[in-house]
């Protein structure tokens, strides 16, 4: 059975006074992005290196940020198929950003670098062999052109 699914944002910005689009260098690029039926807007920028608002997300931040917690889901998900309970996830992704002599980029390279805590010893190297399973359930990564490494750790209570 397949099916489909749409989602909707919605991005909003406006040239301030005293700006100009007429210069690179001549306008924010903070804008807000509301999603549909989501409470809170995301106030978003460039990154920093590209004139933006280093305190504000940036779409490079959110495409990381999407890529691991859509990782942690499918990984909690296919634990939850074979009774591995897990207690705790945290992952500190880091994403490979290669910028061109034109100005155009792309993601090379995305490495998940998730610690895992399970509660039994027995269920280590099943729940370590997971993280394949994860990624190929991940509908982010399925998206996404670039690599994406696994690293890792399983650590028992």
């Amino acid at each position: 059975m397949s099916f489909k699914h749409t989602f909707k944002a919605q991005v909003n910005w406006k040239l301030d006074d005293n700006e100009t689009t007429q210069n690179p260098k001549g306008f924010s690029r903070n804008h807000v992005v509301t999603i549909a039926n989501k409470k809170t807007p995301l106030e978003v920028s460039a990154a920093k290196a590209f004139r933006g608002d280093e305190t504000l997300y940036n779409p490079e931040d959110l495409l990381l940020s999407a890529l691991a917690s859509c990782h942690m889901m499918s990984y909690l998900y296919v634990c939850a198929q074979h009774n591995i309970e897990v207690l705790n996830y945290t992952d500190t992704a880091e994403a490979i950003l290669n910028v061109e002599a034109s100005g155009s980029g792309y993601f090379s390279k995305v490495n998940l670098k998730p610690v895992v805590t399970i509660a039994d010893a027995k269920q280590k190297e099943l729940a370590k062999s997971f993280h394949n399973k994860a990624n190929s359930l991940c509908f982010i990564a399925n998206s996404c052109n670039f690599h994406v490494e696994h690293h890792a750790e399983i650590l028992i209570v």
